[in-house]
């Protein structure tokens, strides 16, 4: 678990600048809201399809080499996207499957891990610790790279001008960089692999079905999270500088929130930490849509940094505590629960880029960002009574 945590925390490090300034790089180096939303929709399906994947290599590789697989190939990718000189739909769908082939063995092998690793009873520790981290490099990294495109950017270095796609280059650098000392961290443990081989089933209990239910709705969130706030801080507010300092403003205390909650919250109260982060992240998309400037995409960032936190908080300890019944009532293996809550993931995900996409074509790119995102937050407000009934 400890070892889990240190790997965890190297690569929080790196997930902001996946998460944040990959989908900006993108809009910057095409000027256009769908290419973003493009890209993204096949990351998601890189995802799913190296979830299935792994499935199979899990029987015969240490889960240890896939997670570690994971972690180096997002920086590699990440840096090969970065150094293709132009970006038409044809690159960004290589880039974006090549960057969700990544994130597919780093996700799903991390839930198997952590699954593995930890018990209800310290779960709501293990991921308040986990979100502390992550929160507290969502504020850092931010604003350090978003300081440093906006340094150097120009700037001659060694004789050599420093145009920002060459900046945003040595930030890759510094990304695999990361990725390495991650994996020499998660080289310290030993980790077992699921005992039963087979993974792949379609008809399951109700209670898994609900649960199936609640990822399709987190997906749909997640479909709009990594992709419109960096579409919407470019077009209403300013550059890369600002996006850092926005989410630094909440991030901070929302970061010792999470930390206090994770070490005090017992399991029952998971369910007022899950409704409390739906009303904040509804509350903010209100704000983005009826202002729909400057001040609104303020308001909303700031409502999604405290609203991530608080919601993973109590959601992974739920899955968790679901997959561990419905393992036992059905006696299959973990990781087909695991495999199926990534494919309920991809769908609610592909499901909100879509809406974007149509919406932004069909209506308009400003009816888009204004709307989607509050039909979105509205329907996120359904998974209160779906977690409800996992208590």
């Amino acid at each position: 678990m400890k070892t889990l945590l240190l790997t965890n925390m190297l690569y929080a490090l790196v997930l902001p600048v996946v998460e944040i300034f990959v989908g900006d790089y993108v809009m910057r180096n095409t000027s256009d809201p769908v290419s973003v939303a493009f890209y993204q929709l096949f990351m998601y399906i890189g995802i799913a399809a190296t979830s299935f994947l792994n499935g199979y290599l899990l029987r015969h590789i240490n889960v240890k080499y896939l997670y570690a697989g994971g972690i180096l190939v997002s920086g590699i990718s990440m840096f090969a996207m970065m150094s293709v000189q132009s970006l038409g739909f044809t690159e960004l769908g290589i880039a974006g499957f090549a960057m969700g082939a990544a994130s597919g063995f780093f996700w799903t092998n991390r839930y198997l891990l952590t699954l593995n690793n930890t018990t209800d009873s310290n779960r709501n520790y293990f991921f308040g610790l986990e979100s502390f981290f992550f929160s507290i490099a969502s504020i850092t990294v931010p604003l350090i790279i978003g300081a440093f495109l906006g340094t150097v950017d120009g700037s001659r270095i060694f004789g050599i001008t420093i145009h920002i796609n060459l900046a945003y280059q040595l930030v890759t650098v510094a990304v695999m960089i990361l990725t390495i000392f991650a994996c020499i961290v998660l080289w310290k443990g030993n980790f077992s692999n699921p005992v039963q081989k087979d993974f792949l089933y379609f008809r399951f209990t109700v209670l898994w079905r609900k649960m199936l239910v609640l990822s399709g709705l987190k997906g749909m969130v997640q479909g709009f999270l990594v992709t419109a706030p960096a579409i919407l801080v470019l077009k209403l507010v300013g550059d890369e500088g600002t996006l850092g300092l926005i989410q630094g403003i909440s991030g901070a205390l929302t970061a010792i929130l999470v930390y206090v909650l994770g070490r005090i919250a017992k399991p029952e109260d998971r369910l007022k930490i899950f409704v409390s982060g739906l009303i904040i992240f509804c509350l903010g998309t209100v704000f983005n849509g009826i202002l729909f400037s400057a001040t609104g995409v303020i308001v909303f960032v700031l409502c999604k940094v405290i609203f991530q936190p608080l919601f993973d908080l109590a959601y992974f300890p739920i899955m968790m505590q679901t997959i561990d019944a419905v393992a036992k009532i059905e006696k299959r293996n973990e990781y087909t629960y695991i495999l199926s809550h990534e494919f309920s993931l991809f769908l609610g995900r592909a499901f909100g880029l879509l809406l974007l996409i149509a919406l932004a074509y069909g209506v308009s790119e400003d009816f888009a960002l204004k709307y989607a995102l509050i039909m979105v937050g509205t329907l996120q407000l359904a998974a209160y009574p779906l977690a409800k009934k996992h208590y």
